[in-house]
């Protein structure tokens, strides 16, 4: 059971390394599509990450605009939302 907290911790830490509002990001380099992916992937592990970190977000407020939210919302429909359609229904037959 420790092993499986560990790795669970370290995973965390990995995916929030890339965290929204923890970089400054400059006004000339904002978030393009490929950050919107990324951070639409760990959106869940960064709203827990914000609880006890206030610095970090779920949303990268420097961004190009369009672009940056497709790719998020992309992530997170198609990461999650994917989930749930994947899902095989047993069916009881009559």
């Amino acid at each position: 059971m420790p092993k499986i907290l560990i790795i669970m911790l370290a995973s965390l830490l990995l995916l929030s390394a890339c965290a929204p509002g923890l970089n400054e990001r400059s006004p000339d380099k904002p978030a393009g599509f490929l950050w919107g992916i990324w951070h639409g992937w760990i959106a869940p592990f960064s709203l827990v990450l914000s609880i006890f970190v206030p610095a970090v977000s779920i949303y990268e407020s420097n961004n190009v605009g369009f672009l940056y939210d497709l790719g998020y919302y992309l992530a997170i429909i198609g990461g999650f939302g994917g989930l749930a359609l994947s899902r095989r229904k047993n069916r009881v037959k009559c």
